[in-house]
């Protein structure tokens, strides 16, 4: 009897010790995912806030973002591990769409025969956008000042987003220091932008 009762207490224990570690390694494997997904999330963010620096983040991304978010909420951490990773490579993607296009940018526009610089004035043509007349070499030879064609025009383009052919612009021809890092630093945090509606961001710089 006192054998059997031993047998039978031997089998609870390893019972109970077997649970124990089935229970463990749940949780264990449980926290992984939710660390991982948590890690998704941050790289996710990180490389879209480099998508925003630039003014290339794409429409779906800060939505997958939300969506991932929400997944890790609900304890669903494989889909928010893979709906962070598509943010991620959406922002990556959007990063190097924007070298890309500068890149093609700086290699077309050649010197032009006139520079604008000198008249202190340019024509727009169909096509063009502040970032591109920004990015001429007769103009101020960067993109990311094309806030200053703004301030300097702010009675004339109530958009920056939506200019016109046959519009004339001043152009601010010697800007100080202070003036071209101010324009530098608004387009890289200017945010998300929307046609035919004036930004938040947008007025703030004009208001400096």
């Amino acid at each position: 009897m006192r054998i059997m009762n031993t047998l039978k207490l031997t089998s609870l224990l390893a019972l109970i010790f077997a649970v124990a570690i089935g229970c463990s390694s749940t949780s264990t494997d449980g926290s992984s995912l939710e660390q991982q997904a948590k890690d998704a999330i941050a790289a996710a963010k990180k490389a879209n806030k480099e998508a925003k620096a630039v003014g290339y983040e794409w429409r779906d991304t800060g939505k997958l973002i939300k969506n991932a978010e929400k997944a890790l909420g609900d304890e669903e951490f494989e889909k928010a591990i893979k709906l962070a990773n598509q943010a991620q490579r959406q922002a990556e993607n959007a990063v190097r769409q924007e070298r890309s296009e500068s890149n093609r940018l700086s290699a077309e526009l050649g010197a032009a025969a006139t520079p604008v610089s000198s008249t202190g004035q340019y024509s727009v043509v169909r096509g063009d956008n502040l970032w591109n007349i920004s990015a001429k070499p007769d103009v101020y030879n960067n993109p990311y000042q094309w806030p200053l064609i703004f301030k300097a025009n702010s009675d004339k383009i109530k958009d920056a987003d939506l200019i016109f052919p046959g519009q004339q612009f001043a152009l601010n021809t010697n800007p100080t220091s202070a003036e071209s890092s101010a324009a530098v630093a608004h387009a890289k945090s200017r945010g998300a932008w929307s046609l035919g509606v004036v930004e938040d961001s947008d007025k703030a710089f004009l208001a400096q």
